[in-house]
């Protein structure tokens, strides 16, 4: 059944594509302007910059259209002086320009330009907020250009991503894996009289939802984050009419944090996120800080907003299988050769590198031990481990393959460490040379070894060293605090309220943990977590507005050894 309808949507496609497509076309308004290939037509303020509406397979506006224009699909920020107060910004542009108008593409450019008048107002960056439409494309491609001039204030930057708010009325289902998939509750189900207020305000438990099917239920938008490695589409499904809306982020290399770093994806609202840097689950470490007028330039994006739509009688959920193959063909597809700024670089100005990691620890074998699916990649100049730290600029990242072999693609030209971190063994490393990389450039390290840091035999250990906590004990929610997604789930950890649960199943004194009699499976509670009585609403509040889960979402992997 789904590959039928898949082909049916592949031919729809096709049709669509090439028989007669018509050209890209812009309209120009007073306020707005307008881009439309046949199959989408975008519609943006002018100079703002901001998406007002998405016109797609007869449905006038995707987007929200009770909302106010400038609260539909907009680029945002949040940013400080040092010492001050952070504030939200919506980017506004100042300044409209064709970049790029032929029958076969459009490149639309809002710009936000800084100066010393707006200091204290405005963060001071230079933004370009671009917008492309393709011939034939079911969607719409948007990055931005950030900018910091030599000399320009000190300031902080906190989060900065793109956001889409869509039809409330017609987007219900929300995907963002196989199996991180469900009908979501409507906006209202979080307003007082159908809901109650929890320990964060991210979080309510519904109590008069308006689809009863989901009363009960916690509703929590950090239930649905992501590690970047894994982010790479998620959205929508409007069941009648038929249609996906999916945003595809096919690189993580403008993403800050590397590849385990969690974000946001998507959330109640209905509302899709494409974040590309947020101190979200780990603070102040990865908020970025300008000091000392320091010049500073980077890409965010391009990222796609894919749209599909199936036919009368059709399962709406292959959707998101659709939705799956289109990422694929995205990643495929990077580096784009067809955003217009030369700020961003093409595969010919871009590098590559390979090589082969090898383990040796001479307590476990005499020879060497292929790092087997180990994560490698190239990040600024730090010591080892400090990509995860890493916030400012860009990181490429790749798995190796069962023999250590690895291979990181189309790396922009600069100076980078080589680190890695290799599931099964402790520690992180770090290649000992500068790895330059220039355009065109092809370097070959051969073969690395990496000596995990250890004093003597392994005596004991809890768990295992894989940046995970899924060998650890994770209990049962309590059952009046329940996302119904989550039970006898991998991610089962995102449920809500755990942290209590650790002081329930040790009410007078904490977890013994015998070596050699207890299993960490079912001994090592997952997360270290503070006792009851020990913490307050406050407390819990505060950890999770600063996005700084590690009190009690422990997800690198804990593990204990004596060498």
């Amino acid at each position: 059944m789904i590959s039928r309808v898949l082909a049916s949507i592949k031919k729809k496609k096709k049709e669509g594509f090439t028989m007669s497509s018509p050209g890209v076309q812009l309209h120009i308004q007073k306020h707005h302007v307008v881009m439309d290939n046949g199959i989408v037509q975008v519609t943006l303020s002018k100079p703002d910059g901001i998406v007002t509406g998405i016109r797609y397979n007869g449905v006038d506006n995707l987007l929200e259209v009770l909302n106010k224009e400038t609260n539909r699909g907009y680029w945002d920020l949040v940013w400080s002086a040092p010492g001050v107060k952070g504030g939200f910004d919506v980017i506004k542009g100042t300044c409209f320009e064709v970049i790029v108008q032929n029958e076969d593409q459009l490149e639309l450019s809002f710009k936000r330009m800084w100066d010393h008048s707006l200091e204290g107002k405005y963060v001071p960056l230079n933004i370009d907020k671009r917008f492309i439409l393709l011939r034939g494309s079911s969607g719409f491609y948007s990055y931005g250009i950030y900018e910091h001039l030599h000399g320009w204030p000190d300031f902080d930057l906190t989060e900065t991503r793109i956001t889409f708010k869509l039809r409330k009325d017609k987007f219900q289902y929300m995907a963002m894996a196989d199996n991180r998939q469900r009908i979501m509750p409507f906006p209202e189900d979080r307003m007082p009289g159908r809901c109650q207020p929890l320990a964060y305000q991210e979080a309510v438990l519904l109590v008069n939802p308006k689809d009863p099917r989901l009363k009960g239920e916690v509703d929590d938008k950090y239930q649905y984050s992501c590690k970047n490695i894994d982010n790479k589409v998620h959205g929508w499904i409007s069941f009648s009419p038929s249609v996906g809306f999916w945003q595809i982020t096919p690189s993580d290399e403008f993403r800050s944090g590397g590849p385990f770093k969690q974000n946001l994806t998507s959330h109640v609202g209905p509302t899709t996120l494409a974040i590309f840097l947020s101190g979200h689950y780990a603070g102040q470490d990865l908020v970025p800080k300008w000091r000392g007028g320091e010049p500073w330039k980077k890409v965010f994006g391009p990222v796609y907003i894919y749209l599909n739509s199936g036919s009368t009688g059709d399962d709406p959920l292959v959707l998101w299988e659709d939705a799956k193959i289109k990422m694929a063909t995205e990643v495929q597809s990077w580096p784009y050769l067809f955003p217009a700024s030369e700020d961003f670089l093409k595969p010919d100005q871009r590098g590559n590198i390979n090589g082969r990691l090898l383990v040796l620890d001479r307590y476990i074998s005499t020879d060497l031990i292929s790092a087997n699916g180990a994560y490698v990649g190239l990040a600024p100049p730090g010591d080892a481990g400090s990509w995860q730290r890493e916030c400012k600029d860009y990181q490429f990242w790749t798995r190796a393959d069962v023999n250590g072999f690895f291979t990181i693609s189309n790396v922009l030209p600069g100076d980078y460490n080589l680190f890695a971190s290799v599931p099964g063994f402790v520690g992180d490393y770090k290649f000992g040379d500068l790895v330059k990389i220039t355009s065109g450039s092809c370097i070959e390290l051969g073969e690395l070894v990496y000596e995990p840091p250890r004093d003597g035999p392994t005596l004991w250990e809890i768990g295992i060293p894989d940046r995970s906590a899924a060998e650890f004990y994770v209990p049962d929610p309590n059952p009046q605090y329940i996302n119904k997604l989550f039970i006898n789930h991998p991610d089962r950890f995102r449920q809500y309220g755990l942290w209590d649960r650790y002081s329930e199943l040790y009410p007078d004194a904490d977890l013994v943990y015998t070596i050699g009699v207890s299993d960490y499976r079912k001994d090592w509670f997952y997360a270290h977590v503070p006792r009851s009585g020990s913490w307050n609403i406050d407390y819990l509040y505060n950890m999770a507005r600063d996005r700084d889960y590690s009190a009690y979402f422990i997800l690198n992997s804990f593990v204990l050894a004596f060498f």
